[in-house]
């Protein structure tokens, strides 16, 4: 079965991951939830990840789960552009995620970068997701 949104789904996959205290998970590749953890990865959110091939053709993401004390670092990862409603926002206008302390990731011309890279760059683009 395809899915309709598979960014959301390896959100959902971390989020409950991180809720069951484990300490990998594992997502389908592509480019752009590479990109996405990428920007986990830069702004703390995550150990890190890395991309293993399957057969040929066929990869996955491995993701390294972090936490702080026994409490997972991520407390809320939501998404916010979906393929039913996308939402796009200029720079001028984009919200800060509880008054800073979390972050938004966009797409944009420039590539997938988190709020505060899109501030100093001036771009605005698809809003992805927030996370705290």
């Amino acid at each position: 079965m395809a899915l309709s949104d598979p960014l959301g789904d390896m959100l959902t996959r971390i989020r409950n991951a991180q809720r069951s205290r484990h300490s990998v998970c594992v997502a389908p590749a592509s480019q752009l939830r590479a990109n996405v953890l990428e920007v986990l990865k830069r702004e703390g959110f995550i150990r890190g990840f890395s991309a293993e091939e399957l057969r040929p053709g066929v990869a996955r993401l491995r993701i390294e789960l972090k936490y702080n004390e026994g409490e997972p670092v991520i407390k809320e990862i939501t998404r916010i552009s979906r393929p039913g409603r996308r939402v796009y926002s200029k720079i001028r206008e984009l919200p800060k995620v509880y008054a800073g302390l979390g972050i938004s990731i966009l797409s944009t011309p420039r590539g997938v970068l988190s709020d505060a890279e899109a501030r100093a760059a001036n771009v605005g683009g698809e809003v992805l997701c927030r996370v705290f």
